[in-house]
Parts: C-alpha cells; sequence; structure tokens
C-alpha cells in the first residue's frame, strides 16, 4: 500500500504519512533513524543489530524517493543508507508503541538515559 500523502514537519521532527485507508501516522525522525532498515543499524542477519543512541535531536534534511515502492530517507547526521519501503513504513506506524517500547528498555540495559528535550545526562 503507498501512501496517498507524506509531510515532512522539521520543527517538531515528525514524518506524517497518510495511508489509503485514512490511517496517519505520524512517526518521530529519532525512531524512524534508530529503526532503519540500513545495514549499518540491522546487521546483515539476526542478531547483528547495532543499537543506535544519541539520536534524539536528529532530523530529516530531505526525502529522496525511489521507484514507487520506498523513499530514502536522508538524516543530518549524514546517514543516508536505507531505504524505506512502504510496508516497512507501515509497520512502523502500525506498531510504533511496541517497538518504541523495545528500544527505551534496550537503551535502558545499555545504561544509556535519554531525556525528553533530547538531551543525554
Amino acid at each position: 500500500m503507498t501512501p496517498t500523502n507524506i509531510a515532512l514537519h522539521q520543527k517538531s521532527r515528525l514524518l506524517e504519512l497518510t495511508w489509503p485507508d485514512d490511517v496517519v501516522h505520524s512517526l518521530p525522525c529519532e525512531y524512524l533513524r534508530v529503526y532503519s532498515p540500513s545495514a549499518e543499524v540491522r546487521g546483515h542477519g539476526p542478531g547483528q543489530e547495532k543499537l543506535q543512541l544519541g539520536k534524539e535531536n536528529v532530523n530529516i534534511t530531505a526525502l529522496e524517493p525511489v521507484g514507487h515502492y520506498a523513499v530514502k530517507i536522508v538524516f543530518d547526521d549524514n546517514h543516508d543508507s536505507g531505504l524505506y519501503d512502504w510496508n516497512l513504513l507501515r509497520d512502523l506506524g502500525d506498531k510504533y508503541e511496541e517497538y518504541w517500547a523495545d528500544y527505551l528498555k534496550r537503551c535502558e540495559e545499555a545504561n544509556y538515559t535519554r531525556k525528553a528535550d533530547g538531551q543525554v545526562i
């Protein structure tokens, strides 16, 4: 399923996707960055994932269409190697609560403390 609208809100650091079934997902840039489909983040197989830390203030500088199936997201930390296909973006939106809770749990397990304003302590 292809989104009917994609809007980048840089000031609030959100990527908003509207889907044909009228579902709207507002995905934080940090969330998209830490769940990048790139090999740098996901590894080349199960168990090779690399926890991304210190991405609280990351923003998106560009969205580049890739055919009719994906978008390349360019982040201001120079990460641009993941292609976000529509199925991945829909999954990230539909399971946001679950995935975000898992990310926060992994941060805690790594003794990494986040602050809501993006400053790490």
